[in-house]
C-alpha cells in the first residue's frame, strides 16, 4: 500500500534530484532490499500478557508527513556543520528541535522500557522520528501542561478507499466516527490498537491516545514487541514497517532518526517546526493538496469541519509552484525559534477584515444527549462584525466546563476552530459520557475583546431496560431443610417482546401469599452486604444475556411453604415456592 509522496526537501535542495540524492544517503545502509511482509515478528514468542503485533499497521496505513530533514553533506558550506551538538557547529537548526513536553515524554518512554525490558534497546530518538512523520510532534508541542493535545489530532477515515478498511471499534469516542475508525493522537493509533497497546506513561491512571506520554510509551512498547532488539537492523526495520507498511515511511522515519541521533534541542511548547506538507497523518485533516496516499483527490480532499481546523498553510500550489510562506502571526505559536517576531502593518491591505463584533449562537443554545451516547447536533457560533456582516479566520476556543464526562472528539475538554467564509465555527462532535447531569460549553474568540457565547448542556440517564415475562431456566422443586440454604443456583431470564434484555432492573422479594403480596417477616431469606438477613433485593439487573442469577437463600428456622416473588419495571412478575422442611435430627 505505497502512499502518494511529494518528494520535497524544505531548505535544503534546490531541485528534485539533490532531494532523492539525500533521501539515498541517508537511507542507502539501511533500507532493507525486499520490504518484509512479517509487520511484527509474529513467530517469536511474546512476553507475558504481551498481545501480538497483527496484521493491520498501527496507524492502518494512514497518511504521514514527507518532509525530510535537512541535508548532511559532508565538506559542503551550511550542512553538517549546521547540525547542533557537532564541534564547529554554527547554528542550530530549527528541525532539531522538539517540544519540551513531546521530548520529556519520549525520554520517560525510554526510561521505562530500559527497566521493563532491558533487551530492546529502545532509542528515543526512534520515537522522535516517528512522532516527527506521524504528527509534526503533536503539531509543533501544540500540549497542555498534562502533555494532552489541545486539539484532536486525526487521521483520514479508514473506509478502504486509498486506506486500510477499518470499521468502528471504539462507537466514535476517540475519533468521532460511529462507521469507521481513524488514527488518533500524536502517535497516530487507531482504537482496535489502542485497545491492545494503550498505556499509563504519565501515571495518571488513564490510558489516553492524545496523551503524548501515554502515546510515546505504547509505542515503545509495541516498537518492542516480541522479542525484537532495536539495535539489530533487522528488527528495527520490521518495528517501523509495522507502524506503517511502507518502504517510503520506513525511509523517511529512518532519515529522521539518523538526523534527531546527530544531536537535538529542547524548544517550548507550541514552539515546535510544523511539517511543510501538511499531512493528514499528523492531525492537519486530508483535505491538503498534495499531502496523503491520494494526493488530495478524491474522497478525502476538504473533507470534514473537524478536520479544516487543523490545516497547515501549504508552500506550493497544487501543481507544485512554490507560494510564499505566510507571515506567521505574534503569539500564535507558529514562530520560528530564534526569529525575530515580524511587526504587524500599520496599515491593513485592501479587503482585510476587521476583528469580530460579537458572536453568536447558531441555533439553540441547549443541547441534550442520553449517557453514552453522542449529542445530535455540536455547539456552533457566528462571528459577525459590528455592521454585522460574517468574518472568516477567528479562531474560536470552545471549552467543556463543570463536572462531566463530556467530551469532544479525542476526549479533550477544549478545541480550537476557525471560522469559516460565512464566519460560523462548529464545535467537534460532542460525547455524553456516562455522568448524568448539566454543564456548559463556552465559545470565546481567541485573542478578541468581544463577550462568550455559552451552551446549556445536559447529559440524561439512559432509559430503564424494562421486561415483560420472567422465566426460569429450570422447573426444579426449591426445597431445603430448616438452618441451611437452598443448594444450586435460582437462574432466570428477563424478556421483552420475546427476546432476551440485558440491563433489566429485578427486585426480589419474599411476600406472606399471592393475594396478599406483603413483604413477609420470617422465612427463606438473603443476606445484605454487611451479612444482615433482609428478605427483600432492589439492586438486582440481568447480564449481557438477560439472565439473573439469585443471590444464596438462607431457609431461616420456620418450615412450611414460602413465596418469593421477582418483578421487573415493565411488568414481569414470577411467583416461585420455597419449600422448608424440618432440620434433619440426627
Amino acid at each position: 500500500m505505497a502512499p502518494f509522496i511529494s518528494r520535497r526537501l524544505r531548505k535544503g535542495a534546490a531541485t528534485t534530484a539533490v532531494a532523492a540524492a539525500a533521501m539515498a544517503a541517508l537511507t542507502a545502509s539501511q533500507a532493507p532490499g525486499v520490504v518484509s511482509t512479517d509487520h511484527g515478528d509474529r513467530n517469536q514468542e511474546q512476553r507475558a500478557g504481551e498481545p501480538a503485533p497483527d496484521d493491520t499497521p498501527i496507524d492502518g496505513g494512514s497518511s504521514y508527513h514527507t518532509d525530510l530533514p535537512p541535508l548532511v553533506t559532508p565538506d559542503k558550506p551550511g550542512s553538517s556543520t549546521d547540525l547542533p551538538g557537532l564541534p564547529g557547529g554554527s547554528s542550530i537548526k530549527p528541525e532539531a528541535g522538539i517540544p519540551a513536553s513531546v521530548l520529556a515524554a519520549y525520554k520517560k518512554a525510554e526510561a521505562a522500557l530500559r527497566e521493563s525490558n532491558p533487551g530492546c534497546n529502545l532509542p528515543w530518538q526512534l520515537l522522535a522520528a516517528i512522532g516527527k512523520v506521524e504528527s509534526g510532534q503533536a503539531r509543533g508541542g501544540n500540549v497542555d501542561a498534562g502533555g494532552t493535545t489541545v486539539s484532536p489530532i486525526l487521521g483520514p477515515v479508514l473506509d478502504g478507499n486509498g486506506f486500510a478498511l477499518i470499521k468502528d471499534t471504539d462507537g466514535g469516542a476517540y475519533d468521532g466516527d460511529s462507521a469507521h475508525d481513524r488514527a488518533v493522537g500524536p502517535m497516530q493509533f487507531i482504537p482496535s490498537t489502542w485497545a491492545s497497546w494503550g498505556r499509563d506513561g504519565n501515571g495518571d491512571g488513564k490510558k489516553d491516545p492524545n496523551n503524548i506520554y501515554d502515546a510515546a510509551l505504547a509505542a515503545g512498547s509495541y516498537l518492542c514487541a516480541g522479542g525484537r532488539d532495536l539495535s539489530v537492523k533487522a528488527h528495527l526495520d520490521r518495528a517501523i514497517l509495522g507502524y506503517n507498511h511502507s518502504q517510503e515511511y520506513l525511509n523517511t522515519v529512518l532519515s529522521w532518526f539518523e538526523y534527531y541521533k546527530r544531536g537535538t534541542h529542547e524548544v517550548p511548547d507550541g514552539a515546535g517546526v510544523l511539517p511543510a506538507n501538511g499531512g493528514s497523518g499528523g492531525g492537519s485533516g486530508s483535505g491538503n493538496k498534495g499531502s496523503g496516499k491520494d494526493g488530495g483527490k478524491g474522497k478525502d480532499q476538504g473533507k470534514g469541519k473537524e478536520e479544516n481546523a487543523h490545516t497547515l498553510p501549504k508552500p506550493s500550489d497544487e501543481n507544485g509552484n512554490s507560494t510564499p510562506t505566510p507571515t506567521p502571526k505574534p503569539g500564535s505559536g507558529d514562530e520560528t525559534p530564534g526569529s525575530p517576531t515580524p511587526k504587524p502593518p500599520t496599515t491593513p491591505p485592501p479587503g482585510t477584515p476587521s476583528g469580530p463584533g460579537k458572536l453568536t449562537a447558531v441555533g439553540a443554545r441547549e443541547l441534550s444527549a442520553t449517557a453514552g451516547t453522542h449529542f445530535a447536533r455540536s455547539p456552533q457560533v457566528k462571528a459577525v462584525d459590528a455592521a454585522g456582516k460574517p468574518v472568516a479566520g477567528v479562531r474560536v476556543k470552545y471549552e467543556i466546563l463543570g463536572e462531566t464526562g463530556a467530551r469532544f472528539i479525542g476526549l479533550v475538554r477544549s478545541a480550537t476552530v476557525p471560522t469559516g467564509a460565512d464566519g460560523t465555527a462548529t464545535a467537534p462532535k460532542l460525547h455524553a459520557g456516562e455522568k448524568t447531569g448539566a454543564f456548559t460549553v463556552r465559545a470565546t474568540a481567541v485573542g478578541q475583546e468581544v463577550a462568550p457565547v455559552e451552551f446549556a448542556a445536559t447529559v440524561k440517564a439512559r432509559p430503564v431496560p424494562q421486561a415483560d415475562a420472567l422465566a426460569r431456566l429450570d422447573d426444579k422443586e426449591l426445597t431445603a431443610p430448616a438452618g441451611g440454604s437452598f443448594a444450586g443456583p435460582l437462574t432466570v431470564t428477563a424478556t421483552n417482546k420475546g427476546k432476551a434484555t440485558a440491563g433489566v432492573p429485578v427486585t426480589a422479594t419474599m411476600i406472606t401469599s399471592a393475594e396478599h403480596p406483603d413483604p413477609a417477616d420470617k422465612g427463606p431469606y438473603f443476606l445484605d452486604g454487611a451479612g444482615k438477613p433482609v428478605r427483600t433485593l432492589t439492586a438486582l439487573k440481568t447480564d449481557a444475556s438477560g439472565q439473573l442469577t439469585l443471590p444464596e437463600i438462607r431457609t431461616g428456622d420456620q418450615t412450611g411453604t414460602f413465596l418469593l416473588r421477582l418483578t421487573t419495571e415493565g411488568g414481569a412478575v414470577l411467583d416461585i415456592e420455597l419449600t422448608v422442611t424440618q432440620a434433619d435430627a440426627s
